[in-house]
């Protein structure tokens, strides 16, 4: 009996074992003909990062003339490969697609046909770059569309809805706003929706006081609602009620349950679509951005080194889920220190277009020049600079 129970408890502890041993499994020494690897040894952690290099005649299928792969659970990210000089690794063209090699780079005089996104149009109605002796030549540029609109009007006491991740709007593009709590939208028809049109956004709503003399909140005491507080997300499904009691006060049942007791003039449902941010939990962390919160939303901002990409606005949903968040894209021209981990960086830097800048590289003595060319920074193999190693 006692066998049998402890062979029980085995079954149910071993397949966790396993899984641990498995997120932990080491990674063996990756195969690069043709290049070098730094530490070099049989067996690396998970975790580990390795650097490696390549022969003349040969380059890392990333860029940099150095790069660096991680050992994930038992397999190298990305993959080690030293690729012959005239290959290229794929091109960085900003608000663009293009089909993807799978191999991860391209042979010399192999082309690609570029498509721009939304809200962008080729420039010069050139679409393609060719692979030509390690560089792409004439890279597409997608430049904004004259018909594209910017970011949405600001609307005091309001926030857009149902929006995307994007910096540009293209024509005919709808966005709708809401007001906040406590606001209702006035005006033009009560139009809640602004349209895009040749560059151009539509007037959006005004939001007013729902207490204000008129709105049908506050003039009287009937259909108005006492205070209340709002519950914890997700805890419970118990309402709250008004304070004082009396014909004056009304319950309201916790945002996202059941339904609301409070109608607007067509007796449909007046209860706003998002809720006070304190009620979605914690805020979401967006990487290099600094976050303004208030009662009703949060805006997020950039650091110098990233642009903001979508609506700076996130709030709390009447479901407790936060709406879409930005993110924050790094710039053309900016040396990552987790990218470019053989560099001596301090921290982000923005190289100018164009200008060759000297960086010391983390081996002593060693320098490498870098330089930015149409938004894609190249740099020089890192080099013995005292001892006349380098070709500059």
């Amino acid at each position: 009996m006692c066998v049998t129970y402890l062979g029980y408890l085995l079954l149910l502890w071993f397949p966790g074992v396993l899984h641990a041993q498995s997120a932990a499994q080491p990674c063996v020494a990756p195969r690069l003909p043709h290049g070098y690897i730094v530490p070099e040894q049989d067996q690396y952690a998970t975790e580990t990062k390795l650097t490696y290099a390549c022969e003349k005649g040969y380059k890392p299928a990333v860029e940099g003339w150095w790069a660096t792969s991680t050992c994930q659970s038992g397999t190298w990210s990305p993959e080690p490969e030293c690729i012959v000089e005239q290959a290229c690794i794929p091109p960085t063209i900003p608000n663009a697609k293009y089909s993807e090699s799978l191999t991860g780079w391209y042979k010399d005089g192999q082309k690609i046909w570029i498509t721009c996104d939304k809200a962008y149009k080729l420039k010069d109605n050139d679409a393609t770059t060719v692979c030509t002796n390690g560089s792409w030549s004439s890279v597409p540029v997608c430049e904004r569309s004259v018909d594209a609109c910017g970011a949405p009007p600001k609307v005091p006491h309001a926030v857009i809805m149902d929006h995307g991740h994007q910096e540009l709007f293209a024509a005919d593009t709808e966005l709708r706003y809401e007001c906040e709590d406590g606001y209702t939208a006035e005006g033009a028809g009560n139009d809640k929706t602004i349209v895009c049109i040749k560059g151009a956004w539509t007037k959006g709503p005004t939001c007013s006081s729902s207490s204000a003399p008129g709105t049908g909140q506050g003039g009287s005491t009937e259909g108005a609602t006492g205070g209340s507080e709002t519950q914890p997300a997700g805890r419970g499904t118990k309402p709250t009620t008004g304070h004082g009691g009396g014909s004056s006060g009304s319950s309201l049942q916790p945002a996202g349950g059941g339904s609301s007791t409070t109608s607007d003039s067509n007796g449909g449902d007046s209860r706003p679509p998002f809720i006070p941010t304190n009620d979605c939990g914690p805020n979401p962390i967006i990487p290099y951005a600094v976050v303004e919160v208030e009662r009703n939303y949060l805006r997020y901002r950039c650091d110098d080194y990233h642009t903001l990409v979508g609506l700076d606005t996130v709030v709390c949903q009447s479901n407790r889920w936060w709406s879409r968040r930005p993110v924050c894209k790094e710039k053309p021209c900016v040396l990552n220190p987790d990218r470019y981990s053989n560099l001596k960086l301090s921290g982000f830097q923005h190289l100018r277009e164009g200008v060759w800048v000297l960086f010391e590289c983390r081996w002593s003595g060693h320098y490498t020049y870098i330089q930015c060319i149409n938004g894609q920074i190249r740099p020089y193999q890192c080099c013995d600079y005292h001892n006349g190693h380098c070709p500059f």
